[in-house]
């Protein structure tokens, strides 16, 4: 079994990794929440808590020491926490900073991987911060599992273990754990469940140990016993509303006395540090102007959410987004990728030419951090794909528009009319229409004899096809795209976009520019190498 040390790119890895296995796990976290309120999204908070880690480590390529690393995932996640356990995840990170940076300034510095005893270092102020955070904790929750976990590996630890078997044995205890949380929490009995935000920082410990041993923990599904809300959990009518702010210019007397006022009015009350002067504060409660103005009297306040608690299948979140609307273009090939981010989309590339994913899909919408994503699939995602993607997307508080683009050209055509200041319905819409009305086309080189529509073919034929039928057969690519623009110009059109793959030389482009100044006068042609791989071209006309 290979393992790596836990230096600056590992823990990066690690975070990357994290989110991902969280995408995975975040809907059976999610039917998992019953405690502290039975709103289902303690996978999904944990999700966007740790992917705002991500990208703030992401967003400093200059760090490059594994104390910077993980100062930079704290920040990220306190800014970026969401809900009472994306506030606990928080603390969780600041524990692993405040420890690392703590090491490294012992040694002046010179630290460049966590080894073992560290890190069960770092688990041990976790916990206590998680604690903290809390005001008291209770025994069936995360902070137990977490406590657990670093109880065995600071033991592992003194036993000689490497960070490697470190971390599996805090993953491996923390699994044990999760398993008793019924046994101390009633709540969780009578629901029939395990605590989810112990089963989130499972995922958390199981990408770690993944990451160092290269290797994926297996563990169970964890579902639950019955498919009803535990009796305590419906019993009582939950707070309406869950506020969030950063809380700053205030001491440690103050958030205390603030957490005093705000256990009076509601429930759920997680006060987080930041290592400086900033505190996270999450409450949920009836009256959200009331948790407002209990911090302002005691400090300053940023970053306010506040988000209405529909309860388990309707709760959605508000704000934290860095962008209020963006386009996600999948496209292929690196002029294609260059040409998309040029016009301001973010981009999805397919890996090694397989379509996208569902997984891969949601993964990029949550990357792209807006509120509303306009989704242009350009034909490399299959319609059942895109559905559950973006399905799921939507359930976690994305504003999901996919606009039916079938190729790159229709894809360039709408996000040429792209207006963010529109409604996102309007703005759909118009995208829509550009799309549709640019009539496209494409076209390939056969690789065996067959009959077509337009005749039969031979190897190293081009072949124009509109439609998913073959329209068009010349002795070269070139040859039939001229064929290929003269027929979707039969409607007429004023400007022809070719999109060049991967290996065709820049004299088809100019064939090409000749052949419509000859026969299309008042056409433009423009052309764009974008290396895509499949179609040797991509025509659109508009």
């Amino acid at each position: 079994m290979s393992v790596r040390r836990l230096d600056a790119p590992a823990l990066r890895d690690w975070a990357h990794t994290a989110v991902g296995d969280l995408i995975v796990r975040a809907d059976e976290i999610n039917r998992l929440n019953v405690f502290p309120v039975a709103d289902a999204d303690t996978g999904t908070n944990m999700l966007f808590t740790m992917r705002s880690a991500w990208a703030q480590v992401d967003a400093e390529p200059a760090a490059g020491d594994v104390a910077a690393v993980a100062r930079a995932l704290a920040a990220g996640a306190l800014h970026g926490a969401r809900g009472n356990s994306g506030v606990i995840l928080s603390q969780i990170l600041l524990g692993l900073a405040e420890a690392v940076t703590a090491a490294a300034a012992q040694r002046d510095g010179d630290l460049t991987a966590v080894d073992g005893t560290l890190f069960g270092a770092a688990l041990r102020r976790a916990a206590a911060l998680a604690g903290t955070s809390m005001g008291e904790p209770v025994p069936g929750t995360i902070v137990s599992v977490l406590q657990a976990a670093a109880d065995t590996a600071e033991h592992r630890a003194a036993e000689g273990g490497d960070v490697a078997e470190v971390a599996v044995a805090a993953a491996d205890a923390a699994a044990a754990a999760l398993d008793r949380t019924p046994q101390q929490l009633e709540v969780l009995a009578k629901a029939g469940v395990v605590d989810s935000g112990g089963r989130g920082l499972l995922v958390l410990l199981d990408a770690m140990a993944s990451t160092l041993v290269g290797q994926a923990r297996r563990r169970p599904a964890y579902t639950p016993a019955s498919s009803h809300v535990s009796p305590v959990a419906a019993a009582a009518a939950p707070p309406q509303f869950e506020v969030m702010y950063l809380l700053s210019g205030c001491g440690a007397d103050a958030v205390e006395q603030l957490r005093a006022a705000l256990e009076q009015m509601g429930e759920s009350v997680a006060i987080a540090a930041s290592g400086s002067d900033q505190f996270s504060v999450h409450v949920h409660v009836d009256d959200a102007g009331a948790a407002v103005e209990a911090g302002l009297a005691v400090g300053s306040l940023t970053r306010i959410q506040i988000t209405a608690l529909t309860g388990a299948a309707g709760a959605r979140h508000v704000g934290g987004w860095a962008l209020a609307r963006a386009v996600l273009a999948v496209v292929d090939g690196d002029g294609g990728a260059e040409l998309f981010s040029d016009e301001g989309a973010h981009v999805l590339r397919p890996l090694d030419g397989e379509p996208i994913s569902a997984q891969q899909l949601l993964r990029a919408l949550i990357d792209v951090a807006a509120a509303q994503v306009m989704v242009l699939p350009n034909g490399y995602v299959a319609a059942e794909e895109l559905v559950a993607g973006c399905t799921a997307a939507i359930g976690w508080g994305i504003d999901v528009v996919p606009v039916p683009a079938g190729s790159m050209v229709q894809g360039l055509a709408a996000l040429a009319v792209h207006d963010e200041d529109r409604e996102a319905v309007d703005d759909g819409y118009t995208m829509a229409r550009a799309a549709a009305g640019a009539r496209h086309g494409a076209v390939r080189v056969a690789t065996e004899e067959a009959l077509t529509w337009a005749g039969t073919c031979k190897p190293g034929d081009g072949l124009g096809i509109a439609g998913d039928e073959v329209l068009i057969v010349g002795p070269d690519i070139t040859a039939a795209a001229a064929g290929l623009i003269d027929l979707l110009m039969v409607a007429g059109g004023e400007l022809i976009t070719v999109l060049t793959g991967d290996g065709v030389d820049a004299a088809v482009g100019e064939a090409l520019q000749a052949h419509v100044h000859r026969e299309h006068l008042g056409a433009e042609l423009v052309t764009y190498h974008t290396g895509h791989r499949g179609d040797a071209l991509l025509i659109g006309v508009e």
